[in-house]
């Protein structure tokens, strides 16, 4: 039988992205950066997100793409944000069809139609891409937001850069531990509601909450770690880049009573598995990782 730590270590390593994911992944976000630079007069595009920052989790999708629009294109910056976001989304109808696509806050997802099999498998293939339009604005950037109706700064790479300083800082495990628990975070048994939104939330918060240094053992880590999400929740947590408005915003009160509830109850859901390990049994352990993880978490 696997020990705990065999199956964390399977587990993280399914969460990773293979080199045919990666390959699917290319073409897919070449594609529609191909189409959108002949449609719109593009400076630069770019991958951000947590695809970018290897934080992205299973079912690969949401893949953040960002079109950084020339100064001849600077006529949307002057109008609502809604307007360029219908533009992008107008272009992209052409292309892919209306049943593929939907106008978000920030972005035009774009959905190829790949639908994940009961252990979350897509043949290794990108269910979605994000599409964001943005603005150079010095050494940041300005994106729509049609929930404020405002044009917000941000600043991806500076993102990039404070996930890289953790990850070593964790001996190399900080994304890991971000990819389990945004999978937690996508669990079915949740609803079509994921308890923490966005799920940048997570890794947001995981810049604080993961502290100290790796403590040699998953199963505690992982504990600690939704014990901690929970008692915090209600706290304020600012963009990391110190440009946009906070990541927390988009989680009125209800949704982070929920999230609480859900995240305490993970918690003891984990302590329950570790109290198994303790005792040698192994096996029951991992039947109560995996029913808290979901199906990517491995029995053998």
């Amino acid at each position: 039988m696997m020990t705990i730590d065999e199956a964390f270590r399977k587990f993280k390593s399914r969460l990773e992205l293979n080199d045919r994911e990666q390959k699917n992944a290319s073409t897919r976000h070449n594609e529609v950066r191909a189409y959108i630079g002949t449609k719109f007069a593009i400076d630069r595009s770019f991958l951000t997100g947590s695809y970018a920052r290897h934080t992205k989790t299973k079912p690969l999708k949401d893949i953040d793409i960002f079109f950084v629009l020339k100064e001849t294109e600077k006529h949307y910056r002057s109008k609502e944000p809604s307007t360029v976001i219908v533009a992008f989304y107008d272009t992209l109808v052409n292309e892919y069809g209306q049943s593929a696509l939907r106008k978000q806050s920030r972005s035009v997802n774009v959905d190829f139609g790949i639908v994940a099999d009961v252990d979350d498998n897509t043949d290794y293939r990108v269910v979605s891409v994000d599409v964001v339009p943005a603005f150079a604005a010095g050494k940041d950037y300005e994106i729509p937001d049609v929930d404020s109706g405002k044009w917000i700064k941000t600043n991806p790479e500076i993102h990039a850069d404070k996930a890289t300083a953790a990850h070593q800082a964790y001996s190399s495990e900080w994304k890991g531990l971000v990819r389990m628990v945004k999978y937690w975070n996508n669990n079915p048994k949740h609803g079509a509601d994921k308890p923490i939104k966005p799920s940048f939330l997570i890794e947001v918060m995981a810049l604080q909450c993961l502290h100290g240094g790796w403590g040699g053992r998953f199963d505690y880590e992982i504990q600690g770690f939704l014990s901690t999400l929970g008692d915090r929740i209600f706290d304020e947590w600012p963009d990391p880049a110190g440009l946009g408005p906070a990541i927390s915003n988009s989680m009125d009160t209800g949704r982070k009573q929920r999230a609480r509830e859900l995240l305490s109850a993970a918690s003891r859901e984990a302590t329950i598995a570790i109290d198994h390990a303790r005792k040698g049994r192994n096996g029951e352990a991992l039947k109560v990782w995996r029913a808290l993880f979901g199906p990517k978490f491995t029995l053998s």
